[in-house]
């Protein structure tokens, strides 16, 4: 399986991001961290809640990565507990009954103690560990295989192949998607290809809440880690 996902949320993961997904009859899932909605930074707009709503009524996840994308690993557990909620309180404003099941560490950044915490609240908490989840997975910490500017499209195409071969859950994550995106970004074109590619080789390309339904989710994730 091959998953892609959106952090941030800048405005065109979802006008292009999800569009090509969609042009493709696949879904994704999209990290929001609620304070930066409807906000600007000196590269780029955040998307908005219209934008939100859009991705939710055209089949998207929206997943959690805080409210203010801070580093969990400096949080104690209140104020940890504090974003989560406020990040809640901000899914239901924008979309009411909407409930987020995963979540991205913002800056790919965790601990055990945060790990353990937000597995009280969400099914899966995906990391920046580099590598395809198999075997027995640490819901706490899915692996990942980041999309940047810098990478060269037949790396990333790679990865594809991998999993092809050696069947396992294969996650991307990137941010903003554009012909000329921040160094943290997607080029429009490789994004376009690396779904082209996964479907063509008949993997099934699906958002995080999806893969796990496939998966048996009893049968995948070690326990140990959910203690």
């Amino acid at each position: 399986m091959v998953t892609f996902t959106f952090d941030d949320v800048p405005a065109s993961a979802q006008t292009d991001g999800a569009r090509i997904l969609s042009s493709h009859g696949v879904k994704g899932t999209f990290y929001i961290a609620g304070g930066l909605v409807g906000t600007s930074d000196e590269e780029q707009t955040f998307i908005s809640k219209d934008g939100q709503r859009s991705l939710v009524s055209d089949g998207h996840e929206i997943g959690c990565h805080t409210y203010t994308h801070t580093n969990v690993r400096t949080l104690n557990t209140r104020s940890l507990r504090s974003e989560i909620a406020r990040n809640d309180g901000h899914q239901l404003e924008v979309q009411p009954g909407l409930e987020t099941e995963n979540f991205a560490y913002p800056y790919t950044n965790a601990s055990p103690r945060a790990r353990r915490e937000l597995l009280k609240r969400y099914k899966t908490c995906r990391g920046g560990q580099l590598g395809i989840n198999r075997g027995l997975i640490d819901p706490g910490y899915l692996h990942t295989v980041e999309i940047r500017p810098d990478y060269s499209e037949e790396w990333l195409l790679s990865w594809i192949d991998d999993v092809r071969k050696q069947p396992g859950w294969l996650i991307f994550f990137t941010h903003d998607v554009a012909d000329t995106p921040t160094q943290y970004g997607c080029y429009t074109h490789v994004l376009e290809n690396l779904v082209k590619h996964a479907l063509e080789l008949g993997l099934d390309v699906l958002p995080v809440r999806d893969a796990l339904q496939k998966l048996n989710l009893s049968e995948q994730i070690d326990s140990r880690f959910t203690r």
